[in-house]
C-alpha cells in the first residue's frame, strides 16, 4: 500500500540532490554550508518509524520518541545558525544565456503556462475520482480514511507530469531540472523552511497557554464587557498575532481561546461559525502585512527578483487594513 513517508523521502531525496550539487559548485562562496543547510533539511524527510525503532534500540521504547524529537530539534537549531550566519549563498546553475532564453519564450508562448496549470487540474482530478470511483482509494492506501494522503498524492502525481511535460518543452534534461530547484531554494533560502517553523511555533504557543493569558490580560485591561470593543479586539488581534507568527491558522486556536470563545461566544452570545469564518479572515488580513508569512510575501520577491524584499508587503498594506476594518464591521452586525 502507498504510504504518507514515501512522498516524504521522495522531497527529501531531492534536497540532498540539492546538497551534493551545492558542496559541487565552487562557484558559490558558501558552498559548504549550504550544502549542509539542505541536507540536514533533508534528513529530516527521512525521520520516521524505523528512526524511532532505531532510537527504541539505543535508548529504549519509552524514551525513543523523546530522543527522536531532540534530535531533530537539534538539527533545526543548526540550520538556523547556518542560515543565521549567512550560510546560504548563491551559486552557478548552467542557466542559459539570455538570449537563448528569449528565443526559448519566443518559440513556446503560451506553452510556459501548461505545467503550472496541470498541476492543479491533475489535483482536482485525483481527488474527485479517489473520492467518487468504489474501491480506488481502498486499492491505494488501505483501509481507513486517507483524506491528506489522497490531496497530497495526487499534487505528487500533478508535480511529477507536469516536470515531464516541462522537459519535453524546453527540451532540457532531468539534471538541469535540478539545477533549477537548486537556484530557486537557494534565492529563497532560510525562509524556505518558514511555514513548517511557525506551524509548530503555533502549536508550542497553544501548549505553553499563551490563549489563556491572553484572555486574562484582555478582561483585566481592556472594557470587552462593551461589544464593539470586544469584536475589535479579537479580529484586530488576530491580524496581529498573525503578523507575529506569519500564519492565521497559528494564531486562531490562540486568540480564539483566549477572546472568541469565552468573550465573544460565551459573554457575549455570538454566534461561532460566524466569529470563526471572519475571524480567520481578519488573520489572513495580518498575513498581506507581514515578512513573516515569508512564502506569501518574501518568496514572490524572491523569484520575481525584486530589488525591494519588501514590495510585496507594501503594495498590499492598504487591502489589508481596510479589509481589517470591514472585519469588524461585519464581525460586529452579523455575529449577535
Amino acid at each position: 500500500m502507498f504510504q504518507q513517508h514515501y512522498l516524504f523521502w521522495l522531497a527529501g531525496l531531492i534536497l540532498l540532490v540539492v546538497a551534493v550539487m551545492s558542496w559541487r559548485d565552487s562557484a558559490n562562496p558558501r558552498r559548504l554550508t549550504t550544502g549542509l543547510f539542505w541536507a540536514l533539511y533533508g534528513l529530516i524527510f527521512f525521520v520516521g518509524d524505523w528512526t524511532q525503532n532505531l532510537f527504541a534500540q539505543l535508548v529504549g521504547v519509552e524514551e525513543s520518541a523523546r530522543a527522536l524529537h531532540i534530535t531533530v530539534g537539534v538539527l533545526v537549531v543548526i540550520m538556523a545558525v547556518i542560515a543565521g550566519c549567512g550560510g546560504v549563498r548563491l551559486g552557478r546553475y548552467h542557466q542559459r544565456s539570455a538570449e537563448e532564453r528569449q528565443q526559448s519564450a519566443k518559440r513556446l508562448h503560451n506553452k510556459l503556462f501548461l505545467p503550472a496549470l496541470v498541476i492543479p487540474l491533475v489535483t482536482v482530478i485525483g481527488v474527485l475520482a479517489f473520492n467518487h470511483i468504489p474501491g480506488l482509494q481502498t486499492a491505494i492506501f488501505g483501509a481507513g480514511n486517507h483524506a491528506t494522503l489522497v490531496t497530497l498524492f495526487s499534487m505528487t502525481l500533478g508535480c511529477l507530469l507536469a516536470w515531464v511535460i516541462t522537459l519535453k518543452l524546453t527540451l532540457e534534461g532531468p539534471a538541469q531540472s535540478l539545477q533549477e530547484a537548486r537556484r530557486l531554494l537557494d534565492s529563497i533560502g532560510w525562509a524556505f523552511i518558514l511555514p513548517q517553523i511557525l506551524a509548530t511555533l503555533g502549536l508550542l504557543f497553544t501548549s505553553a497557554g499563551v490563549g489563556t493569558a491572553i484572555s486574562h490580560l484582555t478582561e483585566t485591561w481592556l472594557a470587552v464587557d462593551n461589544r464593539f470593543v470586544a469584536v475589535a479586539v479579537y479580529a484586530i488581534g488576530m491580524a496581529l498575532l498573525t503578523m507575529v507568527m506569519g500564519n492565521a491558522f497559528a494564531a486562531f486556536p490562540i486568540i480564539t481561546a483566549g477572546v472568541g470563545i469565552p468573550v465573544l461566544v460565551v459573554q457575549h452570545g455570538g454566534d461561532p461559525a460566524v466569529m470563526a469564518a471572519i475571524g480567520m479572515f481578519s488573520g489572513y488580513c495580518g498575513t498581506l502585512m507581514t515578512p513573516m508569512a515569508a512564502n506569501f510575501n518574501i518568496v514572490p520577491a524572491a523569484l520575481l527578483e525584486l530589488p525591494d524584499r519588501n514590495a510585496v508587503i507594501k503594495a498590499q498594506v492598504p487591502t489589508g487594513v481596510l479589509l481589517l476594518m470591514v472585519n469588524v464591521v461585519l464581525l460586529y452586525f452579523l455575529m449577535f
